[in-house]
């Protein structure tokens, strides 16, 4: 197999986990799941041990001294970091770390912020798409569905183009509960998990086709970049003139050899506390609890205390976040409704939103 070039995109502000989650420290640098960061557990999984090369982070400049620190606790020390002055999206993210590598490079493009529990799994999906790719193919992972999920989009498979490898058929936008329910019937559908491997001149080679104006913005914010050691600083200017759009939309969508690799790795995007709860070890109450919590007579709550002694008494199908500066508290289920609380503390000037703990 290939050696292939770990490219993490961590730009995310990370938002939907508010309270604990800000602006000035997103998720993918918080313990959420585990002792490790989401950051350094996306990092071991494509260990030099494995074959894979030195990792490419593309990140927020504001990020980059917590990003190094994290990513040497990790035992990481010889990663890239790619710094964005402005954030852009995803496409333009991956082409900076295209411009980056040798054009027969291959890149795996993955969040920083999501939990795969069976690496094994995803090791092996990646090496069965890696012939493919080594062709020209640009591939994705399916995630395989274990519900009608409203809240991603989805991806077609058609006809087989090697063991465990599909041509993709289509990617389809989020669906309604009723069309995501008939999607699973088929048995044609996965979840799009965000995950890509393709070749650095491929991808490039898609993106001057599709989304020419984007390629010649960020290529001129390479050649103009400054570098201190192991961070390369994107020439501002030219890079916030770029088109901000999703890799998505800009490349896998209209790209004609495009390859789906469905795989069940356990794999969640940690995009709610809900999602946290879903994932988290329940006692058998249904709760889930974090820091100094004493639950009496509680049931199927998510309480997470970051500092503070939270007692929760005789409550159900709640989700209490405390930090020390901040306390959110909403109804199971509704967790996306978070973001009316931001933007009303954004409409009130508050700080908390972007002040890292």
């Amino acid at each position: 197999m290939s050696q292939i070039t770990p490219v993490i995109l961590s730009g995310g502000s990370g938002t939907r986990l508010w309270p604990l989650s800000r602006t000035g420290r997103p998720k993918q640098l918080l313990s959420l799941t585990a002792a490790e960061t989401m950051l350094q557990l996306t990092a071991r999984r494509v260990p030099a041990s494995e074959g894979f090369a030195p990792p490419i982070v593309v990140a927020n400049a504001a990020h980059a001294d917590m990003i190094e620190q994290q990513l040497e606790q990790a035992g990481i020390d010889d990663a890239t970091l790619i710094l964005e002055p402005v954030g852009r999206n995803t496409a333009p993210a991956i082409a900076l770390a295209a411009l980056a590598l040798p054009r027969d490079a291959l890149m795996l493009v993955m969040p920083s912020d999501h939990v795969i529990q069976d690496v094994s799994a995803f090791r092996q999906a990646i090496a069965a798409a890696t012939p493919l790719v080594e062709q020209g193919w640009l591939a994705t992972f399916g995630i395989t569905p274990d519900g009608p999920e409203t809240g991603y989009g989805y991806i077609e498979r058609g006809e087989t183009l090697a063991p465990g490898v599909a041509r993709v058929e289509s990617f389809v936008e989020k669906p309604d509960r009723d069309t995501a329910e008939a999607y699973l019937a088929t048995g044609r559908y996965s979840w799009n998990g965000g995950i890509f491997l393709f070749g650095a001149g491929a991808y490039l080679d898609a993106l001057e086709r599709h989304a020419s104006d984007m390629l010649a913005t960020v290529r001129k914010a390479m050649e103009t970049a400054t570098r201190e050691g192991n961070r390369i600083f994107p020439e501002r200017h030219a890079f916030a003139a770029s088109p901000g759009q999703a890799v998505d939309y800009a490349v896998m969508e209209k790209a004609d050899r495009v390859a789906v690799v469905p795989v069940e790795m356990g794999w969640s995007d940690v995009g709610s506390w809900d999602a946290l709860h879903a994932i988290s070890d329940q006692d058998d109450l249904g709760n889930t609890s974090h820091g100094e919590v004493f639950a009496i007579d509680t049931k199927r709550c998510m309480i997470r205390g970051e500092g503070p002694v939270v007692a929760a008494v005789g409550v159900k199908d709640l989700i209490v976040i405390a930090t020390p500066d901040a306390v959110l508290i909403m109804p199971r289920g509704a967790s996306q409704e978070v973001k009316r609380a931001i933007e009303a503390l954004r409409k009130d000037g508050h700080i908390t939103l972007d002040r890292a703990l």
